[in-house]
């Protein structure tokens, strides 16, 4: 009985995991294949250890999230053409691929080849945060420690960031940053609970990321996102034109399509035919040569 009860437990963390998701993605026309990688939750000493090595708390809601699973994985493709395309992955990595995006230097490399540390300076983090009142982003050098905890399909890496870090010390406090792929932080959300959230929403769409970034994702991915997720993609939209971020052109269709009326040509009036002896006739002549009398 009790191994029955454990089976059941074990099915029903999908379904809390996905929060019902997979049921709306099978229920949305074109989707196909939506697949969940179920996955055993991981050891109190494997996270221990994780600790340990990399001198930094878990925080809680992420421990509770890999004592129920160890990462998650959930991809669905499109049927374009009678072809399943890949499109949407939503992907948390494990506690073994919870790997420092900033490797230690290696013995034999070169003294002064560079690093990302080398493109750590003030004014351009500053840059990157967008304004300037935001939260001060993390560094690439010993002042943080960064994790990656999704590679989000090579457009960039979502990172497990602690800020303001001291070598030997345990640090505690800990961020969700988004690095574009030209090397920019852009904040994400404070606490991991918030950020599965937001990645359970954006269904795992190309470039979601992006929408909390100054420039947002690309038009391709704009269009999956009107298509798959069009309450999101408008509201998103509303809060860049009341900041005045982007500017599009509004094109009415009812307007733009509309045929023109013709407008009639106006007819030209024939001209009155012009006699030569009309011409040459003035006003009270008879028509005969006048004679000067002298």
């Amino acid at each position: 009985m009790d191994g029955t009860k454990d089976s059941l437990a074990f099915k029903c963390v999908p379904e809390r995991l996905t929060l019902g998701i997979t049921r709306i993605l099978e229920n949305m026309p074109g989707v196909v294949d939506v697949l969940l990688a179920e996955r055993e939750p991981a050891e109190k000493m494997s996270l221990l250890s994780w600790e340990q090595k990399n001198n930094c708390i878990l925080p809680e809601d992420l421990r509770d999230f890999y004592l129920t699973t160890d990462g998650f994985t959930l991809t669905w493709n499109v049927k374009l053409d009678n072809e399943s395309v890949p499109l949407g992955c939503i992907t948390v990595n494990s506690v073994g691929r919870l790997q420092p995006l900033l490797q230690p230097t290696r013995v034999f490399s070169l003294p002064n080849a560079p690093s990302l540390a080398d493109l750590d300076w003030e004014e351009s983090s500053a840059e990157c945060a967008g304004l300037a009142n935001a939260s001060t982003p993390p560094h690439f050098d010993s002042r943080s420690r960064i994790f990656e905890l999704d590679s989000s399909g090579g457009n960039g890496k979502v990172c497990l960031a602690y800020k303001n870090s001291t070598p030997g010390v345990v640090a505690q406090q800990s961020e969700i940053w988004f690095l574009d792929r030209s090397l920019c932080w852009h904040f994400l959300t404070t606490t991991f609970s918030s950020y599965y959230r937001l990645m359970i929403t954006h269904l795992g769409l190309p470039e979601w990321q992006y929408s909390f970034t100054p420039y947002g994702p690309s038009p391709q991915a704009k269009q999956w996102a009107s298509l798959y997720q069009p309450l999101t993609f408008t509201s998103e939209l509303s809060l860049t034109h009341s900041a005045g971020d982007s500017h599009l052109n509004k094109l009415d269709p009812t307007k733009a399509f509309k045929a023109k009326a013709k407008v009639p040509t106006p007819k030209k009036k024939p001209s009155a035919p012009c006699s030569l002896a009309s011409n040459a006739k003035s006003p009270g002549s008879s028509g005969r040569p006048g004679v000067v009398k002298r």
